[in-house]
């Protein structure tokens, strides 16, 4: 019983990994993020990337924030299978 929620859990975060990469991917194109599926994933990805902004500044206009937001998402997916033990 354990193991399967350990593993919702786990299926969830690397989906949010994959609109986090699917955001960053938006922002190379134009108006990309003003379509009604880049809204819907802004509203589900920025609350999440805004505290990394706040003490990651961009460097020399590239925003390094959600990479080290994945980073930590996928750190905190290795504890949820070591936690859970799948």
């Amino acid at each position: 019983m354990l193991v399967t929620i350990g593993q919702i859990i786990h299926q969830a975060m690397t989906i949010y990994s994959f609109f986090i990469i699917a955001y960053i991917l938006m922002s190379w194109f134009p108006n990309a993020r003003e379509s009604s599926f880049g809204q819907f994933i802004g509203r589900i990805v920025e609350p999440y990337l805004e505290p990394f902004r706040k003490f990651i500044p961009p460097f020399a206009m590239i925003d390094f924030s959600p990479i080290v937001a994945i980073i930590v998402l996928r750190l905190a997916m290795n504890g949820v299978r070591a936690i859970f033990g799948f």
